[in-house]
């Protein structure tokens, strides 16, 4: 009689049980009490991750880090313009003198037709101001070294000339780099920080610093390629330009020696106007 009053009493136990457990009469009791129902949880990704986006909602480190690689990568392209178009002109400048000075005959006509050329008037001037100074020498090989002399040095001048300002491609395209990740560091930290704060790992609240984190990698990456490879055009530039430099005080350097053996120059070293009876 115990055992069957026990087990009747264990009936009404057994059968909620088999309610709780039993997925049709949960999702019965769900269908007919939406009280009772578990609440969902919506995450949403931010609607704009455009770049201009991405930098409106960065933190202010990222925007200041961002117009910084923003505005390196305006003054890369403006230098590369800037010193193209003065490299370039140089250049064809400096072809047009050394033909000038290949045809002539006598350094007193490429006197008269450089006196006013942008590039190698001042060669020609240098080079006939120590003539001026040298009058009266004695050995004509002392009168080429200083010629010689005064010409090196107007070529390391105008090589000076030539590369300023391709430092700054250099120490852009050398920090660009770094100044970028800074920028991912500080996005990936706020990230962190997002998390902590909301206690989740949800995509909505890593994805922004990430996204921000990226994209200052990305202009980092953009202002520092182009520097490198215009600083490396702008050395191979200079580098010809140079040996262009060099060829024109060569080729006055030989009409100066011409002129000196065939006893051109008088001796109070002026040039005489008139070509010689031998030329």
């Amino acid at each position: 009689m115990r055992m069957l009053v026990s087990k009747a009493a264990l009936w009404p136990s057994v059968i909620l049980t088999g309610a709780v457990l039993s997925p049709a009469a949960a999702l019965a009791q769900a269908a007919s009490d939406p009280a009772a129902t578990v609440p969902s949880i919506r995450f949403q990704l931010p609607e704009n991750l455009s770049p201009w986006g991405m930098f409106m909602s960065a933190d202010i480190v990222v925007k200041a880090v961002m117009v910084g690689l923003a505005f390196a990568s305006v003054l890369t392209w403006t230098i590369w313009l800037a010193k193209s178009i003065e490299i370039l002109v140089a250049r064809r400048a400096m072809h047009r003198a050394i033909e000038v000075i290949d045809r002539a005959r006598s350094f007193a006509e490429v006197t008269e037709r450089l006196a006013r050329h942008p590039e190698a008037g001042a060669m020609v001037s240098a080079a006939d101001e120590e003539l001026r100074l040298s009058a009266g020498a004695l050995a004509g090989d002392g009168v080429k070294e200083r010629v010689a002399s005064r010409l090196e040095r107007l070529e390391a001048a105008a090589a000076r000339r030539m590369i300023r300002g391709t430092g700054v491609l250099a120490t852009i395209g050398a920090t660009a780099p770094f100044v970028g990740l800074f920028g991912t560091v500080w996005g990936i930290m706020n990230s962190f920080i997002g998390i902590s704060k909301q206690h989740t790992t949800n995509l909505a609240v890593v994805a922004p610093g990430i996204a921000e984190a990226l994209l200052a990698t990305a202009l980092g990456l953009v202002a520092a390629i182009p520097a490198v490879v215009m600083y490396n055009l702008f050395s191979r530039w200079n580098a010809g330009y140079r040996a262009l430099q060099g060829d024109a005080a060569a080729a006055i350097l030989r009409l100066i020696s011409r002129d000196l053996d065939r006893g051109a120059l008088d001796g109070r070293g002026e040039h005489r106007r008139a070509v010689t009876a031998a030329e």
